[in-house]
Protein backbone atom coordinates (compact mmCIF):
# COMPACT_ATOMS: atom_id res chain seq x y z
CA UNK A 1 0.00 0.00 0.00
CA UNK A 2 0.96 3.28 -0.73
CA UNK A 3 2.14 5.92 1.97
CA UNK A 4 -0.41 8.28 3.49
CA UNK A 5 0.28 11.57 2.65
CA UNK A 6 -1.39 14.24 5.40
CA UNK A 7 -3.05 16.84 4.20
CA UNK A 8 -3.96 19.08 7.41
CA UNK A 9 -6.99 21.64 7.01
CA UNK A 10 -5.80 24.88 8.73
CA UNK A 11 -8.04 27.74 7.37
CA UNK A 12 -10.87 27.97 10.02
CA UNK A 13 -11.89 30.96 12.21
CA UNK A 14 -12.63 29.11 15.18
CA UNK A 15 -15.06 32.75 16.35
CA UNK A 16 -16.84 30.60 18.90
CA UNK A 17 -13.56 30.33 21.56
CA UNK A 18 -13.79 34.15 20.92
CA UNK A 19 -11.52 36.86 22.81
CA UNK A 20 -9.08 33.75 22.51
CA UNK A 21 -9.51 33.14 18.98
CA UNK A 22 -8.83 36.07 16.96
CA UNK A 23 -8.50 36.71 12.76
CA UNK A 24 -5.06 36.48 13.19
CA UNK A 25 -5.02 34.03 16.38
CA UNK A 26 -7.77 31.49 15.52
CA UNK A 27 -9.06 28.11 16.96
CA UNK A 28 -6.21 25.54 15.39
CA UNK A 29 -3.04 28.40 16.95
CA UNK A 30 -4.71 27.81 20.78
CA UNK A 31 -3.91 25.61 23.65
CA UNK A 32 -7.43 24.40 24.55
CA UNK A 33 -6.26 21.90 27.12
CA UNK A 34 -3.24 21.37 29.56
CA UNK A 35 -0.83 20.45 27.09
CA UNK A 36 1.31 23.29 26.02
CA UNK A 37 0.70 22.22 22.55
CA UNK A 38 -2.21 24.15 20.05
CA UNK A 39 -4.08 22.32 18.55
CA UNK A 40 -2.42 22.62 15.19
CA UNK A 41 0.73 21.44 16.75
CA UNK A 42 -0.91 18.53 18.50
CA UNK A 43 -2.44 17.20 14.82
CA UNK A 44 0.44 17.57 13.23
CA UNK A 45 2.23 15.26 15.86
CA UNK A 46 -0.72 13.12 15.45
CA UNK A 47 -0.29 13.05 11.58
CA UNK A 48 3.83 12.69 11.72
CA UNK A 49 3.13 8.79 13.41
CA UNK A 50 1.43 7.78 10.21
CA UNK A 51 4.32 9.29 7.53
CA UNK A 52 7.69 8.92 7.02
CA UNK A 53 9.03 12.49 7.65
CA UNK A 54 7.95 16.25 7.37
CA UNK A 55 8.68 16.01 4.07
CA UNK A 56 5.21 14.04 3.33
CA UNK A 57 3.07 16.28 5.92
CA UNK A 58 0.99 19.26 4.20
CA UNK A 59 -0.73 22.20 5.38
CA UNK A 60 -3.63 24.42 4.12
CA UNK A 61 -3.70 27.91 5.52
CA UNK A 62 -5.18 31.15 4.82
CA UNK A 63 -3.15 33.80 3.50
CA UNK A 64 -3.15 35.83 6.62
CA UNK A 65 -2.74 32.67 8.70
CA UNK A 66 0.94 31.41 6.75
CA UNK A 67 3.11 33.60 9.02
CA UNK A 68 1.35 31.43 12.40
CA UNK A 69 1.42 28.56 10.57
CA UNK A 70 5.44 28.67 9.92
CA UNK A 71 5.98 29.92 13.44
CA UNK A 72 4.06 26.91 15.09
CA UNK A 73 5.80 23.98 12.68
CA UNK A 74 8.88 25.38 11.82
CA UNK A 75 9.96 22.15 10.31
CA UNK A 76 6.86 22.18 7.86
CA UNK A 77 8.95 22.60 4.65
CA UNK A 78 8.03 25.62 2.91
CA UNK A 79 6.80 23.67 -0.50
CA UNK A 80 4.44 22.02 1.82
CA UNK A 81 2.62 24.89 2.99
CA UNK A 82 -0.02 25.66 0.52
CA UNK A 83 -1.94 29.58 1.31
CA UNK A 84 -5.30 29.72 0.07
CA UNK A 85 -5.42 34.12 -1.11
CA UNK A 86 -9.19 33.66 0.04
CA UNK A 87 -11.25 31.45 1.54
CA UNK A 88 -13.68 28.94 -0.38
CA UNK A 89 -14.72 26.55 1.93
CA UNK A 90 -13.12 23.17 2.03
CA UNK A 91 -13.71 21.91 -1.79
CA UNK A 92 -11.13 24.06 -3.54
CA UNK A 93 -8.53 23.26 -0.50
CA UNK A 94 -9.16 19.63 -1.00
CA UNK A 95 -8.96 20.11 -4.97
CA UNK A 96 -5.77 22.35 -5.15
CA UNK A 97 -3.90 19.76 -1.68
CA UNK A 98 -4.63 16.89 -3.88
CA UNK A 99 -3.29 18.50 -7.22
CA UNK A 100 -0.64 19.22 -5.55
CA UNK A 101 0.08 16.33 -3.70
CA UNK A 102 -0.18 14.50 -6.51
CA UNK A 103 2.65 16.61 -8.31
CA UNK A 104 5.09 15.36 -6.14
CA UNK A 105 3.95 12.08 -5.36
CA UNK A 106 2.07 10.47 -8.36
CA UNK A 107 -1.44 10.02 -8.89
CA UNK A 108 -1.84 6.56 -6.85
CA UNK A 109 -0.67 8.43 -3.53
CA UNK A 110 -3.07 8.09 -0.72
CA UNK A 111 -3.91 11.81 0.29
CA UNK A 112 -5.70 12.12 4.28
CA UNK A 113 -7.47 15.42 4.77
CA UNK A 114 -7.66 16.21 8.20
CA UNK A 115 -8.92 19.38 10.19
CA UNK A 116 -6.25 20.88 12.57
CA UNK A 117 -8.72 21.17 15.19
CA UNK A 118 -9.50 17.87 16.20
CA UNK A 119 -9.14 16.38 19.68
CA UNK A 120 -8.52 12.62 19.63
CA UNK A 121 -8.70 10.61 22.88
CA UNK A 122 -6.91 7.62 21.91
CA UNK A 123 -4.01 8.14 19.15
CA UNK A 124 -3.06 4.17 18.93
CA UNK A 125 -6.70 3.73 17.72
CA UNK A 126 -6.73 6.72 15.48
CA UNK A 127 -3.60 5.78 13.79
CA UNK A 128 -5.30 2.17 13.05
CA UNK A 129 -8.37 3.58 11.56
CA UNK A 130 -6.84 5.59 9.58
CA UNK A 131 -4.07 2.95 7.88
CA UNK A 132 -7.09 0.63 7.82
CA UNK A 133 -8.87 3.59 5.87
CA UNK A 134 -5.79 4.08 3.81
CA UNK A 135 -5.96 -0.06 2.92
CA UNK A 136 -9.72 0.04 1.98
CA UNK A 137 -8.80 3.61 -0.09
CA UNK A 138 -6.48 2.01 -1.82
CA UNK A 139 -7.71 -0.93 -2.43
CA UNK A 140 -10.90 -0.32 -3.31
CA UNK A 141 -10.43 2.74 -5.39
CA UNK A 142 -12.67 4.46 -2.44
CA UNK A 143 -12.80 7.83 -0.81
CA UNK A 144 -13.08 6.72 2.72
CA UNK A 145 -14.35 8.74 5.64
CA UNK A 146 -14.09 8.41 9.41
CA UNK A 147 -17.82 8.28 10.48
CA UNK A 148 -18.25 9.18 14.40
CA UNK A 149 -20.78 7.14 16.58
CA UNK A 150 -22.85 9.98 18.17
CA UNK A 151 -23.44 10.37 21.27
CA UNK A 152 -25.74 12.59 21.62
CA UNK A 153 -28.73 14.15 19.05
CA UNK A 154 -26.25 16.90 17.99
CA UNK A 155 -27.92 19.16 15.61
CA UNK A 156 -24.65 20.64 14.46
CA UNK A 157 -22.84 17.72 13.02
CA UNK A 158 -23.43 16.44 9.35
CA UNK A 159 -24.44 12.57 9.33
CA UNK A 160 -23.62 9.83 7.33
CA UNK A 161 -26.16 6.93 6.97
CA UNK A 162 -24.39 3.67 6.36
CA UNK A 163 -25.65 1.04 3.12
CA UNK A 164 -24.18 -2.23 2.21
CA UNK A 165 -21.33 -3.96 4.00
CA UNK A 166 -17.98 -3.33 2.94
CA UNK A 167 -15.98 -5.74 4.04
CA UNK A 168 -12.87 -5.83 6.79
CA UNK A 169 -9.85 -4.10 6.77
CA UNK A 170 -7.55 -4.09 9.86
CA UNK A 171 -10.41 -5.53 12.05
CA UNK A 172 -12.71 -2.65 11.48
CA UNK A 173 -15.75 -2.60 9.42
CA UNK A 174 -16.71 -0.82 6.38
CA UNK A 175 -19.52 0.51 4.41
CA UNK A 176 -21.28 2.11 1.62
CA UNK A 177 -22.61 5.60 2.13
CA UNK A 178 -26.38 5.57 1.41
CA UNK A 179 -26.47 9.53 1.85
CA UNK A 180 -24.84 12.69 3.98
CA UNK A 181 -27.02 14.82 5.79
CA UNK A 182 -26.64 18.10 6.63
CA UNK A 183 -27.26 19.14 10.49
CA UNK A 184 -30.75 18.24 10.88
CA UNK A 185 -33.07 19.48 13.40
CA UNK A 186 -33.33 17.58 16.96
CA UNK A 187 -36.30 15.24 15.91
CA UNK A 188 -34.71 13.95 12.36
CA UNK A 189 -31.54 13.66 15.00
CA UNK A 190 -32.72 11.41 17.27
CA UNK A 191 -34.40 9.21 14.66
CA UNK A 192 -30.83 8.83 13.08
CA UNK A 193 -29.53 7.89 16.08
CA UNK A 194 -32.18 5.21 17.06
CA UNK A 195 -32.04 3.74 13.98
CA UNK A 196 -27.92 2.96 15.00
CA UNK A 197 -26.81 3.37 10.92
CA UNK A 198 -25.65 6.98 11.63
CA UNK A 199 -22.44 8.61 11.77
CA UNK A 200 -21.64 12.12 12.43
CA UNK A 201 -19.68 13.41 9.75
CA UNK A 202 -16.05 14.30 11.41
CA UNK A 203 -14.53 16.06 7.88
CA UNK A 204 -11.53 13.52 7.72
CA UNK A 205 -11.28 11.86 4.20
CA UNK A 206 -9.23 9.24 2.62
CA UNK A 207 -8.42 8.46 -0.86
CA UNK A 208 -5.86 7.68 -3.75
CA UNK A 209 -5.59 11.24 -5.27
CA UNK A 210 -6.81 10.42 -9.15
CA UNK A 211 -10.30 8.75 -7.01
CA UNK A 212 -10.82 12.49 -6.23
CA UNK A 213 -9.45 14.19 -8.93
CA UNK A 214 -11.61 11.92 -11.53
CA UNK A 215 -14.82 12.50 -9.25
CA UNK A 216 -14.11 16.18 -8.76
CA UNK A 217 -13.82 16.42 -13.13
CA UNK A 218 -17.21 14.08 -12.79
CA UNK A 219 -19.36 16.42 -9.88
CA UNK A 220 -17.51 19.77 -9.68
CA UNK A 221 -15.66 20.39 -13.14
CA UNK A 222 -16.24 24.33 -12.88
CA UNK A 223 -14.02 23.91 -9.78
CA UNK A 224 -11.42 21.08 -10.77
CA UNK A 225 -10.91 22.64 -14.01
CA UNK A 226 -10.05 26.27 -13.16
CA UNK A 227 -7.29 24.96 -10.41
CA UNK A 228 -6.26 22.29 -13.07
CA UNK A 229 -5.28 25.49 -15.58
CA UNK A 230 -4.36 28.23 -13.09
CA UNK A 231 -3.48 26.56 -9.61
CA UNK A 232 -4.36 28.81 -6.83
CA UNK A 233 -4.51 32.05 -8.95
CA UNK A 234 -7.95 31.05 -9.73
CA UNK A 235 -9.15 30.78 -6.37
CA UNK A 236 -10.25 35.08 -6.83
CA UNK A 237 -13.44 33.32 -8.68
CA UNK A 238 -14.10 30.23 -7.16
CA UNK A 239 -17.70 29.66 -5.71
CA UNK A 240 -17.39 28.83 -2.56
CA UNK A 241 -17.81 25.01 -1.97
CA UNK A 242 -17.80 22.80 0.82
CA UNK A 243 -16.11 19.45 -0.45
CA UNK A 244 -19.44 17.24 1.15
CA UNK A 245 -21.67 19.27 -1.33
CA UNK A 246 -19.32 19.47 -4.03
CA UNK A 247 -18.36 15.36 -3.85
CA UNK A 248 -19.41 13.72 -0.92
CA UNK A 249 -23.37 13.97 -1.50
CA UNK A 250 -22.97 12.70 -5.41
CA UNK A 251 -20.05 10.30 -5.66
CA UNK A 252 -20.77 6.68 -5.44
CA UNK A 253 -17.09 5.73 -4.15
CA UNK A 254 -18.07 6.87 -0.64
CA UNK A 255 -16.93 4.72 2.07
CA UNK A 256 -17.54 5.27 6.27
CA UNK A 257 -15.49 3.68 8.60
CA UNK A 258 -16.86 3.97 12.17
CA UNK A 259 -14.57 4.82 14.70
CA UNK A 260 -14.11 4.61 18.11
CA UNK A 261 -11.23 6.28 19.37
CA UNK A 262 -12.81 9.80 21.15
CA UNK A 263 -13.29 12.51 19.55
CA UNK A 264 -14.66 16.24 19.27
CA UNK A 265 -14.45 18.91 16.76
CA UNK A 266 -14.03 21.39 19.92
CA UNK A 267 -16.81 23.35 18.06
CA UNK A 268 -16.85 26.11 21.20
CA UNK A 269 -16.32 26.85 25.25
CA UNK A 270 -18.70 23.68 25.93
CA UNK A 271 -15.49 21.36 24.09
CA UNK A 272 -13.51 22.60 26.78
CA UNK A 273 -15.57 20.71 29.55
CA UNK A 274 -15.91 18.00 27.58
CA UNK A 275 -12.15 17.41 27.58
CA UNK A 276 -11.27 18.38 31.07
CA UNK A 277 -14.16 17.76 33.77
CA UNK A 278 -13.27 15.46 36.49
CA UNK A 279 -16.19 14.37 38.41
CA UNK A 280 -14.76 15.86 41.16
CA UNK A 281 -14.36 19.49 39.68
CA UNK A 282 -16.86 21.81 40.38
CA UNK A 283 -15.88 24.01 37.39
CA UNK A 284 -13.30 23.64 34.37
CA UNK A 285 -10.71 26.69 35.25
CA UNK A 286 -7.74 27.51 32.46
CA UNK A 287 -7.06 30.65 34.66
CA UNK A 288 -6.56 31.68 38.48
CA UNK A 289 -9.84 31.48 39.98
CA UNK A 290 -11.12 32.01 42.86
CA UNK A 291 -14.67 30.49 43.02
CA UNK A 292 -17.46 31.24 45.56
CA UNK A 293 -20.23 29.14 45.56
CA UNK A 294 -19.89 28.86 41.88
CA UNK A 295 -20.53 25.74 39.56
CA UNK A 296 -20.94 23.97 36.09
CA UNK A 297 -18.44 27.18 34.45
CA UNK A 298 -15.57 27.45 32.80
CA UNK A 299 -12.97 30.17 33.26
CA UNK A 300 -9.94 30.96 31.24
CA UNK A 301 -7.57 33.67 31.07
CA UNK A 302 -4.57 34.34 28.57
CA UNK A 303 -2.80 35.95 31.93
CA UNK A 304 -2.24 33.23 34.72
CA UNK A 305 -0.98 36.29 36.87
CA UNK A 306 -4.61 37.57 36.76
CA UNK A 307 -7.09 36.78 39.07
CA UNK A 308 -10.66 36.22 37.91
CA UNK A 309 -13.43 36.07 41.56
CA UNK A 310 -16.44 34.89 40.75
CA UNK A 311 -19.69 34.46 43.14
CA UNK A 312 -22.85 32.83 43.06
CA UNK A 313 -22.80 31.69 39.14
CA UNK A 314 -23.37 28.87 37.60
CA UNK A 315 -22.86 26.96 34.09
CA UNK A 316 -21.60 29.87 32.41
CA UNK A 317 -18.22 30.68 30.37
CA UNK A 318 -16.02 33.43 31.64
CA UNK A 319 -13.29 34.32 29.19
CA UNK A 320 -10.48 37.00 30.05
CA UNK A 321 -8.11 37.60 26.70
CA UNK A 322 -6.32 40.84 26.76
CA UNK A 323 -8.72 43.86 26.37
CA UNK A 324 -11.45 41.86 26.03
CA UNK A 325 -14.10 39.68 28.39
CA UNK A 326 -16.78 37.40 27.43
CA UNK A 327 -19.48 35.98 30.06
CA UNK A 328 -22.11 33.64 28.56
CA UNK A 329 -24.19 31.15 29.93
CA UNK A 330 -23.33 27.81 28.16
CA UNK A 331 -26.24 27.22 26.88
CA UNK A 332 -26.02 30.08 24.86
CA UNK A 333 -22.08 29.96 23.59
CA UNK A 334 -23.09 29.27 19.71
CA UNK A 335 -24.32 32.83 19.83
CA UNK A 336 -20.54 34.11 20.48
CA UNK A 337 -20.26 34.00 16.36
CA UNK A 338 -23.89 36.43 16.15
CA UNK A 339 -21.25 38.53 19.28
CA UNK A 340 -18.39 38.51 16.96
CA UNK A 341 -20.65 39.56 14.02
CA UNK A 342 -22.39 42.50 15.65
CA UNK A 343 -18.65 43.63 16.84
CA UNK A 344 -17.76 43.82 13.09
CA UNK A 345 -20.46 45.83 12.11
CA UNK A 346 -19.11 48.75 14.30
CA UNK A 347 -15.71 50.49 13.32
CA UNK A 348 -15.02 50.92 16.97
CA UNK A 349 -14.66 47.53 17.80
CA UNK A 350 -12.83 45.91 15.01
CA UNK A 351 -9.40 45.96 16.74
CA UNK A 352 -10.75 43.09 18.53
CA UNK A 353 -11.62 40.76 16.67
Amino acid sequence: MATLIPVILAGGKGERFWPVSRLKRPKQFLCLDRSGRSLLQTTADRLLKLTDSWNSLWVVTAAHLADGVREQLPALPESNLLIEPVGRDTAPAVAWGTLEVAKRHGDDAVVGFFPADHWIADEAAFRQTVAAAAEMASSQGAIATLGIAPTFPSTGYGYIEQGDDAGTYGSLNAYKVTRFTEKPDANTAQTFIDSGKFSWNSGMFIFPAQVMLTELKTHAPDLIKPIMEKGVDAYQNLEKLSIDYAVMEKTDRSYVMPVSFGWDDLGDWNAVERLLKQPDDKNVDLATHVAMDTEGSIVYSSDQDEVIVTIGLEDVVVVRDGNATLIVRKDRTQDIKKAVKLLGGEERFKHLL
